[in-house]
């Protein structure tokens, strides 16, 4: 009984190993949003930003998520939420909703 647990302990290991980030099997950007947050992509640039799920009941942060979805419906180019805005705008909205 104690080999079957080695061995079970061994498995987990590897497949630990096998889907982490750092062997680049998986992409970092993918996996690096924490619990409880989403990515966006803001600017000319896409720059990425992750912010809280709870900025999504704020009436301006919806105000522009129907914005991207006038701009890009629901295919969004990067995988993720793509906000037609400058990156300055959003970081004073994303200072401003920290404030709040």
């Amino acid at each position: 009984m104690g080999r079957g647990l080695v061995g079970i302990s061994h498995a987990k290991e590897k497949l630990r190993r096998t889907i982490s980030p750092r062997n680049g099997s998986i992409s970092a950007t993918t996996n690096d949003v924490p619990k409880g947050h989403f990515a966006v992509y803001v600017g000319e640039t896409y720059r990425r930003f992750v912010v809280p799920i709870s900025y999504l009941n704020h009436p301006l942060f919806q105000d522009l998520l129907h914005w991207a979805e006038e701009e890009f419906g629901y295919n969004h180019p990067m995988g993720g939420i793509t906000i037609p805005c400058s990156e300055d705008y959003f970081i004073s909205l994303i200072s401003l909703l920290k404030s709040s």
